[in-house]
């Protein structure tokens, strides 16, 4: 692949799933090439196994100058390099988990998961699929 034009990006605590949405920041120590409009896919352990929960659209993407002496501290904590802030950030009611997905025939899992780079057909194959299981009936 060529471009990505999205990454799924595995958020390991309940917490850190919580803040996500509520501020519209993900910190990551993951290097990678992270572009204003690229949509990031957040995946998180649930009942189901890996699931998708949410996704955003980057804003702006900031190094650890840019940040405050409280932000620097705590990433400097968690070895975190960047501070991805979103444009728009959505939560799904209804978590899609991966082995619904297309993902289900690649061998990543877990970790691997983390950083995944996605084409623009796979991630709306994705996100449709997330937002037809929001509208269906339990």
């Amino acid at each position: 692949m060529s471009i990505a034009y999205g990454y799924i990006l595995r958020i390991a605590t309940a917490e850190w799933v919580n803040q996500v949405f509520e501020m519209a920041i993900y910190y990551t120590g993951f290097r990678r090439k992270w572009k204003v409009g690229q949509t990031i896919l957040f995946v998180h352990k649930t009942v189901f196994g890996d699931a998708f929960v949410g996704y955003g659209e980057i804003g702006n993407v900031y190094g650890l100058d840019e940040l405050s002496e409280e932000e620097r501290r705590e990433c400097e904590k968690w070895r975190w390099k960047k501070a991805i802030e979103f444009k728009y950030i959505i939560r799904f009611e209804k978590p899609l988990p991966i082995k619904e997905t297309f993902l289900k025939d690649l061998k990543i899992r877990g970790r691997t998961l983390h950083g995944y780079p996605l084409s623009k057909e796979q991630l709306n194959s994705i996100i449709s699929d997330a937002e037809r299981l929001q509208h269906e009936t339990s």
